[in-house]
């Protein structure tokens, strides 16, 4: 988001909020009239719980349904439950299919059976083929909205079926080729039907190249697809290659988005649903866990410290520098952790190139130990005027940095292995190793050579 759009949301914000806090409901309804559907969304999210609520119900029932699945998970479950079931059935309706499918796990099963059987046959049965997929799934993302031609027909009867049909789904760039058993064999581009000879046939202008998803392909493939090949528009189909539906780029900027906030909040223990103006309670909830994670793994090293009590209390020293070798070696473990899970969520780090990346972090983690080795040494021998000390320090250092490094690369590949999110499990794990590590080679070698 641009500087001029932040503020502009800000300006709003502070402008509902205010309206919120002298009850003008006039001044609300006016503002929240002039808004697209996303930027009211935007708005709500940064609205306490009980003025948000109030500007919910002056928000248009036409439009609450789009909101609704532009707000974050928690912040849904909120609007979701202030609403009654007639509320939220109105709401839905004027949505699509695939974006209704979106819906339906966060609502409750009367106002789900009761949005069925609003829902006509088509559109139900439309509904039931989204709904068969997990929703992190190519299956779960695509809509089923889409125009096919056969590959046998001219450009000009093309031409005419889609003057005929009227206007085209949206992010249709291109139209699917099937044949008469609905399997896909190619694509054909606007520009090429509008620039081509009409009595040209299909097959002689389509592009048999497509890229396409299996059903149960993973969202993040897909994201990674779209991406990589500059799409607007894919299709997704069977194991035998029928076509079942197409996704579009404005669903993947969805997956994008909520993969990069994964990503933050993993690494603090929290998760995308959290909306920041929950009750302290359930906030306190949330972060219980993280907490008492961390703190069992801060028990790990302080039970590791107790064990050079009789060294530490015989040097003082020992005590103040410690924590440099520790935090060295956390540092460059999460830099490398972090190239890791970027590689590996990316697909760029494999079984077959491991080994290199291995090979190649270990020397990065060993020069790098080896350069602020020298540094943390000279400080510590002119600080404390003790030679040995500075070199002990700097071989602790080296030795942290390493493993640091080892670490960062074998914690990501054998937590994705075990179907772990590395992003989540990975910087607890490694803060632990290092701060183990450097604690017991730093303090192990002053109990051997200083004390």
């Amino acid at each position: 988001m641009s500087q001029d759009n932040n503020k502009e949301h800000t300006d709003r914000l502070s402008e509902l909020l205010e309206a919120l806090k002298q009850g003008s409901l006039d001044d609300i309804r006016r503002l929240l009239a002039d808004l697209h559907p996303a930027d009211i969304a935007h708005l709500l999210e940064g609205t306490p719980l009980d003025q948000r609520l109030i500007a919910w119900e002056l928000v248009q029932a036409p439009i609450q349904g789009e909101i609704l699945l532009e707000v974050s998970e928690g912040v849904r479950d909120d609007l979701i439950e202030a609403m009654d079931s007639r509320a939220v059935v109105d709401a839905v309706r004027h949505l699509d299919t695939d974006e209704i499918a979106d819906l339906l796990p966060d609502l409750p099963d009367e106002v789900v059976a009761e949005i069925l059987f609003t829902l006509d046959r088509e559109d139900r049965q439309r509904l039931d083929t989204v709904l068969s997929y997990p929703e992190d799934t190519a299956g779960g993302l695509m809509n089923l909205d889409m125009v096919t031609v056969r590959d046998s027909v001219s450009l000009e009867v093309v031409l005419r079926y889609l003057r005929r049909r009227g206007d085209l789904p949206e992010s249709t760039n291109k139209l699917f080729v099937v044949d008469w058993n609905n399997r896909l064999v190619g694509s054909l581009q606007l520009t090429t039907l509008l620039g081509s000879d009409l009595k040209k046939r299909v097959h002689d202008v389509m592009t048999q190249d497509v890229v396409s998803f299996q059903s149960m392909t993973p969202d993040r493939d897909v994201a990674a697809a779209f991406e990589r090949y500059n799409l607007i528009t894919a299709p997704v189909v069977d194991t035998e290659n029928r076509i079942l539906g197409r996704i579009t780029v404005d669903d993947v900027v969805d997956v994008i988005r909520e993969q990069a906030d994964q990503a933050v909040l993993a690494r603090a223990g929290l998760s995308v649903e959290n909306d920041i103006f929950a009750s302290v309670s359930e906030s306190t909830k949330n972060r219980a866990l993280w907490l008492g994670v961390n703190l069992i793994t801060a028990f790990i090293a302080s039970w590791v410290i107790g064990h050079f009590e009789t060294t530490l209390s015989k040097m003082v020293a020992l005590a103040v520098l410690m924590p440099i070798v520790a935090s060295m070696g956390g540092n460059a473990g999460t830099q490398t952790l972090t190239l890791i899970i970027r590689g590996l969520a990316l697909g760029t780090i494999t079984g077959a190139n491991a080994h290199k990346v291995i090979k190649k972090e270990l020397m990065v983690g060993g020069l790098n130990g080896i350069i602020w080795a020298l540094v943390v040494a000279l400080v510590a021998t002119l600080w404390f005027d003790d030679i040995l000390l500075g070199v002990i320090i700097g071989v602790a250092m080296i030795f942290n940095m390493i493993t640091a490094a080892l670490a960062g690369v074998l914690l990501p590949i054998m937590l994705n292995r075990l179907g772990i999110d590395p992003a989540l499990a990975g910087t607890v794990a490694l803060t632990t190793i290092t701060d183990v590590i450097g604690f017991l080679s730093f303090l192990g070698l002053a109990a051997l050579f200083l004390v």
